[in-house]
């Protein structure tokens, strides 16, 4: 495999130097299957199973016989409790449950290869020599993506995965004001955050972060 090359761009905007990406992690060919199946268990895991009814069992109440077994013409009840009265139990209603779902780390750094490499291929992974502004104000911020030419759309919700080596108050405050950017840390990137925006924007030591987490 061919290394591809990048741009590695400054704050405003200029291309300052070229990066090559190891092809191993940026240059391999989606694998579908584990990206669906990673996709899949994230949201699994997101789920935290609270849903909860109680059986007739754990209805308070109900403990003594509304009527007598047999002449009153009716039919026969034994608890006021039954899923068949108002207030009453519930027959086959959810209970607590642990949706987790475990993947082997192979399949989980194969999909989110597979989903970085898809970035590089559609253009839409962008390295940023360092991010800086003179003051943590979200106008100067803003600018800096104004400068790489990176724009809202109004299609996508979430445009922009900006992805660092350390959050700080000093750089989380002003882009935390900026809606189509999200950020987050390169050495816990997803599959999941990667897929859901439309470009990566990630800094040149993040980019060394993840290249090491990912090329054994």
């Amino acid at each position: 495999m061919e290394a591809i090359t990048l741009p590695i761009y400054s704050v405003e905007g200029r291309e300052i130097e070229t990066i090559k990406l190891n092809p191993a992690v940026f240059g391999i060919e989606v694998n579908k299957d584990a990206v669906y199946q990673v996709v899949n268990a994230y949201r699994a895991n997101q789920r935290q199973g609270l849903a909860s009814t109680k059986t007739r069992g754990e209805v308070s109440g109900g403990g003594r016989k509304p009527w007598k077994q047999k002449g009153t013409g009716r039919a026969r009840v034994g608890s006021t409790r039954s899923p068949l009265w108002r207030h009453g139990g519930v027959v086959f209603g959810p209970h607590p449950r642990d949706f987790s779902v475990t993947l082997p780390q192979k399949i989980r750094n194969l999909a989110l290869k597979s989903v970085l490499s898809a970035k590089v291929k559609e253009n839409n992974l962008i390295v940023l020599d360092e991010f800086k502004v003179e003051s943590p104000k979200t106008k100067l911020a803003a600018k800096v993506f104004d400068n790489l030419k990176i724009h809202p759309s109004k299609k996508d919700k979430f445009d922009v995965l900006f992805l660092m080596t350390k959050l700080s108050k000093e750089i989380s405050r002003p882009l935390s004001n900026i809606d189509f950017v999200n950020i987050g840390l390169a050495k816990d990137a997803n599959t999941y955050e990667v897929l859901a925006h439309k470009k990566v924007l990630i800094t040149k030591e993040g980019l060394r972060q993840l290249t090491e987490r990912l090329k054994s």
